[in-house]
Order: structure tokens, then sequence, then C-alpha cells
């Protein structure tokens, strides 16, 4: 087809705007809505082609489920002449590849504002079951300082495409190719986290993370070669962005952001670190654990009445004890108020006998690091139809827990309750009730008088879990025992 011709009877081709192996893109003007829209029509030598057929129709089908501020809008679609077509929202700006290859390195401020916005939008489309894959400066447009992704043609489902191969193929382009892909291996949401980690790595440094002669040497780089570092080539970076880039490019899938949504909340913390700098080009220095201020001593000569008043206190504390005692007539139930004392936890795995993904159990240390930022969570959930899944717990010795403090980011979304049992692996026996996640939620847990090697944190979320974020994270545990 040629400037001037008219596709379905209203869309006017006005000018090319792109090329590549699979299609063409023009821009065009929709004489029906009176407005400019783009047009993508599959190659005509490609037409008879069923390979390329299903992967150009799989592209419409998962762009036209994905209604976002950051994804071009699919309007229309349908075949002229044999060939197929989809019409899309026309931008009215340039392709991240020409903002780069004009302004590279770009202000670190203006970089992760790129990179937050296409993560929203693959983590939305994560969220709705489909995977990009082709994650490039070339398939993000910019307009008004919005970023639009776009060239969902080899997008997958999660769950795998009927009747298409899903490993053995090598599919996306090399400069942004995660070692699975390269590989031939399956892509799963972590893949387009190392692909967004690959364009990061470029828009703060102005050069694609490995450079070869070909598409299989940059590739095998992909595969085997350990990443540069960020801060070699742009030093005034961030050390904690710097570290998060790092971590989008690990080789091992298990290893990188576990989601989307894990690397919008760290970029925004990044952020939000350099703004409390006031200085976004200055190097940050990871702060440890916050740690409690320490309490001004007392004059001297105030010793005494201080003394005084804790004997005092003590004496009400026994006081108090005695009318328990007293009145429940029972000292285990008095116990627990005076005989309990912290006990230490550590997350050693997670629990998941009903699926086959692990739930992150290798995160499963955050939730006992000490550090309210970090936290392990459960895999992202569109629906949730399990009986549950678990965070594993080890005591530093076998006790009987009588309460458990969970603190999380993700409130409100899910339930909880509180196991035991004497091996990580399972089985575990309810202690607590059910309770529904607040920011802070303290568990009674009651042991029956045993002691246990082991407890979990036992959660389910709603069944139409995406409603509410699709995920649940632990940031934090502390436990008593006697």
């Amino acid at each position: 087809m040629v400037v001037g011709e008219v596709v379905a009877g209203r869309y006017e081709l006005e000018r090319l705007v792109g090329t590549g192996g699979m299609s063409s893109v023009y821009r065009a003007y929709d004489r029906v809505l009176d407005r400019r829209v783009a047009i993508k029509l599959l190659h005509e030598r490609l037409s008879h082609d069923e390979d390329y057929l299903v992967r150009f129709r799989r592209e419409a089908r998962a762009a036209a489920q994905l209604n976002h501020p950051n994804i071009v809008t699919v309007i229309d679609r349908g075949e002229e002449r044999g060939r197929p077509y989809i019409v899309f929202e026309f931008i009215d700006g340039e392709t991240l590849k020409g903002v780069v290859e004009r302004r590279a390195p770009l202000p670190i401020g203006d970089a992760v504002s790129i990179a937050l916005q296409v993560a929203e939008a693959l983590s939305f489309a994560h969220a709705r079951g489909v995977i990009h894959r082709d994650i490039k400066p070339q398939n993000v447009m910019l307009a008004d300082g919005r970023a639009k992704v776009t060239d969902f043609g080899i997008a997958r489902s999660l769950d795998g495409d009927a009747g298409v191969t899903q490993t053995g193929t090598v599919l996306g382009t090399s400069d942004y190719m995660a070692p699975e892909q390269a590989l031939g291996e399956h892509a799963s949401e972590r893949s387009d986290v190392y692909s967004l980690g690959a364009v990061l790595y470029e828009l703060l440094t102005g050069d694609v993370l490995f450079s070869g002669e070909s598409f299989v040497a940059v590739a095998l780089k992909h595969a085997s070669e350990p990443p540069p570092s960020v801060l070699e080539r742009r030093p005034d970076c961030p050390v904690r962005l710097a570290a998060a880039v790092d971590r989008c490019l690990s080789k091992v899938p298990g290893e990188r952001f576990a989601d989307m949504h894990e690397l919008i909340d760290e970029l925004h913390e990044c952020l939000a670190d350099m703004e409390r700098r006031g200085d976004e080009d200055a190097t940050l220095i990871v702060a440890p654990p916050r740690r409690a201020r320490p309490v001004a001593r007392e004059p001297r000569r105030r010793g005494v009445l201080s003394w005084m008043v804790l004997l005092l206190a003590i004496a009400a504390l026994g006081a108090i004890v005695a009318v328990v005692v007293l009145e429940r007539n029972s000292i285990r139930d008095a116990l627990p108020i005076i005989g309990s004392k912290n006990l230490p936890l550590k997350a050693v795995g997670a629990y998941d006998p009903y699926g086959t993904y692990g739930e992150n159990g290798g995160l499963a240390w955050r939730a006992t690091d000490g550090n309210l930022d970090t936290y392990w969570s459960t895999e992202r959930y569109i629906t949730f139809t399990k009986p549950g899944v678990g965070l594993v717990l080890r005591p530093d010795h076998s006790a009987r827990m009588t309460k458990l403090t969970m603190t999380t980011s993700t409130p409100h979304r899910f339930q909880a309750q509180i196991r035991a049992g004497t091996a990580a692996g399972g089985p575990f026996t309810p202690v607590s009730s059910w309770q529904r996640a607040q920011s802070k939620t303290t568990f009674s847990v009651d042991t029956h008088g045993d002691s246990y090697g082991y407890y979990e944190i036992w959660l389910r979320l709603p069944t139409n879990a995406y409603a509410v974020g699709g995920v649940a994270r632990i940031n934090e545990i502390s436990a008593r025992a006697r």
C-alpha cells in the first residue's frame, strides 16, 4: 500500500512513519471520526505465513485488552485485501530511542520517571496475564512527558498460548533480551524486568548494555557475561538506583525483583531519596535501619526519686498480677503477663503446597532483617483459589510462642493466621485465629503448652485478588514466647 490509499473505506494513509521486519506503520486520517490515527499493516509478503499471522493477531488481542494511560490504545482491527491491520491512537511524539540518541545520558530524574511509567504499563499488562517480551526504547513512545508502551507483537499469555512454542525459539531484540530468552527458554514477568533494567541502564549511561557484531553475539553476552556497573559509566548515579539496575540485570530470574510492582516501589524510593537530598545528581548513601533515639540522662540529683518511682511501679504491677491470679485462679493465665520474652525469629522460606512457584521463598529473609523498608511478598495473583500460602519462620530455639506481631505495607488485602509445626516443610497446625491484616497486626498464639521448632504465617488473598493489588507483603515480624 502507498500514501493516499484508503484502508477499510475510512483510514486514509498520509505518511509512512516506521517499518520493521514484520510490518509498516502509517499515520492515517480517520474519515469517520475526523482524527489522526496510526495504522500498522503486516507486510504483504508475510500475509500468507501462518506464524506471522498468528503473531500479528496475538498483538491485536493482547493490546486491545490493555486500557492504560501508559499503553498505546488499540482502536480497531481487520483485514484489507488479505493483509491484517491494527489501528492505534496516534502519538504525536517520538520513540524513546530517538530521545536517547539526542540527549543521552538523560538526567537521572528523567530516566527514573520514564522507567517508572514503563513499569506501570508492564505491571498492568502482567496483572492481566500478558508479558511483553520485547521491551526496548524503540517500543516506547514519548509525548508531552508521558511514556506509552507499544508493539505487543511477540507478547504472550503468562499461561502460554495453545499451539505456539514456548521454548526453543528466540524472540525479542538482542540488545535488551533477558538471558532466559537468549537461551530459548520460557519467558516470564521477570524477563520484562530484565529488559526494562537494560533500558534504564541505557538511559543513565547512553550506551546499550552489551554490543557485538551480530544478534547471536549480543544474545550470548546477555546469557553469560556479567553486566557492567552503572557507576562505572555514571559515577554521579545514586548508589541505591545503581543497585536497583544491577538487581534487574541478574542472570538468575529469581534474584531479580519479584514483579514490576516491587520494582516500582524501589524506583519510587530512589526518587524520594533524591528529593530528600535536594540534589538528584548526588550519590546517595544507603541508610541503615532506623534505631531508637538515645534517651537523655536524668541529672544525678534526681536518682533517688527515679528509683522510688520505679519501685512503686513494680509494686503496682505485682498487685495487678496478684489480682489476675486470684480472679482466674490460674498461675498459667498470669504467666504471659510476667514471664514472656522476645523470641528471635528467622524467616527461612515459603510454604506453597497447592502451587508450583514457591512464593518467593528465596526472599523470605527480608521479613526478619530488621528493616521495615524491605519485605517478602507472595507471587502476584489475578484470582486466588488455593487454600493459602505461607511464610515459614524458625525461632532460635524450640519455643512456646505467645504472641506474633506482623507489619505489612499491604494492609486490608489479606487474612492470616499463625500455624506451628516440627518441620519447615509442614504439616502445620493452627495456633491462632484468623485476622484481617492491618498495618501492624498482633496475633495471640496458644500452643496448648507445646513447644515448636517452626511457625508459619498462613495467609489468604480474596478470590478476586487483582481487585486488591494481587499481592500480599510482610515487611517485618516479631514474637514473644514463654
